[in-house]
């Protein structure tokens, strides 16, 4: 129990060698199981130099092909380990004798790194207090200056400046990220989110420190609100907010616990932290936008057909109207195909794979009957269509985020007359964490994948022999 409150606690403080010795047999951790569920799912295993250097492109080199339920394991197993971070980062700085609040940047890319290294040669300093009394959660560690008052009325001018706090910082990074630097990255899915809770916590407990709960709720009704002022605007549609909210919500939330945590043990001004956030964000997105570049990633997806080779490959250099989508996401707006045909045979060949949203024109690059079918991708039409308020949204993200490079269709022959069809799409996300992305883009790219391959196989197995 003792280990568990030191590394998922806030009250222990951490000192110098704890910290550098916990954070370097954690690092050794998370990269053991992150191996071990890429090798689970992929058969390969990640670049360790990938851990060295902040690099999607490093960690994902080699691994081809990965099912969705990797990123999702991959994402909730990152959870602990930045919570871990994030709390032993602010303790230690508070154990240093440096402003706690300096822990916090702990959650900023590559800036992480300075921090982790200040923290690892700052001895503790004796002037250093962080263990509050035990009579009652609110009380502050220094014995010589009362408790803050605990407000037990509603707060509504706090609650409100918090709520405006939060919704500005958003708007004006979807601004800057979005409009201004053409990148959905990490500093806009991550960073900002954990900034909007800690600056609405900031406001909201300013005068006196208010309660935790009300504090995090707080910070959640900010993100939902940014999310509707995005809406309201026709800045996003309502499937993309619906996708990014669950992060930016947990986030939000850590960030405003956090926050509420370092205001209850200090009684200094915080004005000064907030000033230092808002100012690093931009020069994040700054940074970000110079060196990101999406990584090319595979998604493949099988289906076995009781017909042989020669009878399915018809059906996938081109194929008849497939019947209305199901699946209640497609209804939604998500892009779709519809059909596909192709124009000559043979290399140089163009086929259309016509989709709900319009053609993706692919050139055929392999041609080689009824084994083999690649092909680039010269055009694709947006890949959805999102769902707002207003009649029609051209948001960004609608266009060049996800683009599709090319694809394949692979026929191996099986015993009994059967055959095994494999399609793969070849993709870039410009979405950043790209692991989070990634567990979204890859579901639905299997669910098309699915929906192509059915077809093919009611066709080809109701074809004449």
């Amino acid at each position: 129990m003792k280990a568990l409150s030191f590394l998922f606690g806030l009250r222990v403080r951490v000192a110098r060698a704890p910290y550098l010795v916990s954070g370097l047999l954690l690092a050794v951790l998370k990269f053991a199981i992150d191996t071990a569920i890429v090798y689970a799912a992929t058969g390969k295993t990640w670049s360790p130099l990938g851990y060295l250097v902040p690099s999607i492109a490093l960690r994902t080199e080699g691994i081809g092909s990965a099912p969705q339920a990797m990123h999702f394991a991959l994402v909730a197993c990152a959870l602990p380990f930045l919570w871990v971070g994030l709390s032993m980062s602010v303790r230690r700085a508070a154990d240093a004798g440096i402003p706690a609040w300096l822990g916090l940047a702990f959650a900023a890319p590559i800036v992480n790194y300075l921090v982790i290294v200040l923290l690892c040669i700052l001895p503790t300093s004796a002037r250093a207090r962080w263990t509050p009394q035990p009579a009652s959660p609110y009380r502050m560690a220094v014995e010589s200056e009362p408790p803050p008052a605990i407000h037990e009325r509603s707060g509504v001018r706090a609650a409100l400046a918090g709520l405006l706090a939060s919704i500005g910082i958003g708007t004006a990074m979807l601004w800057l990220c979005v409009f201004g630097l053409g990148t959905y990255g990490a500093t806009l899915f991550f960073v900002t989110p954990f900034a909007m809770g800690v600056v609405s916590a900031i406001v909201y407990n300013f005068e006196q420190t208010r309660p935790l709960g009300r504090t995090m709720v707080l910070s959640l009704a900010g993100t939902a609100m940014t999310g509707c002022v995005f809406l309201l605007f026709a800045l996003e549609g309502v499937l993309c907010l619906a996708m990014a909210f669950p992060m930016a919500a947990v986030i939000a939330t850590v960030g405003s616990g956090l926050a509420h945590t370092i205001i209850r043990y200090s009684r200094k001004p915080q004005a000064g932290q907030s000033a230092a956030m808002l100012v690093m964000l931009p020069a994040l997105a700054f940074g970000e936008a110079k060196v990101s570049q999406p990584t090319l990633r595979d998604v493949t997806t099988s289906i076995e057909v009781n017909a042989p080779p020669e009878a399915v490959w018809p059906n996938v250099i081109g194929f008849s109207e497939l019947p209305p989508p199901p699946e209640w996401f497609f209804r939604l707006g998500i892009a779709y195909p519809v059909r596909a045909r192709i124009q000559g045979s043979g290399v140089g060949a163009v086929r259309h794979c016509e989709f709900s949203t319009g053609p993706f024109v692919e050139p055929i690059t392999v041609w080689d009957p009824p084994h083999r079918l690649a092909f680039d991708v010269t055009s694709q039409p947006p890949s959805m269509t999102e769902m707002s308020p207003y009649r029609a949204i051209n948001a960004p993200h609608l266009e060049g985020y996800m683009v599709s490079r090319g694809g394949e269709f692979r026929l191996s022959a099986l015993s009994g007359g059967r055959t095994r069809i494999e399609g793969t799409t070849h993709y870039t996300l410009a979405f950043s964490p790209e692991t989070y992305w990634a567990a979204y883009a890859e579901l639905l790219l299997h669910a098309i994948h699915g929906r192509v391959l059915a077809h093919i196989k009611a066709l080809s197995e109701r074809a004449p022999r």
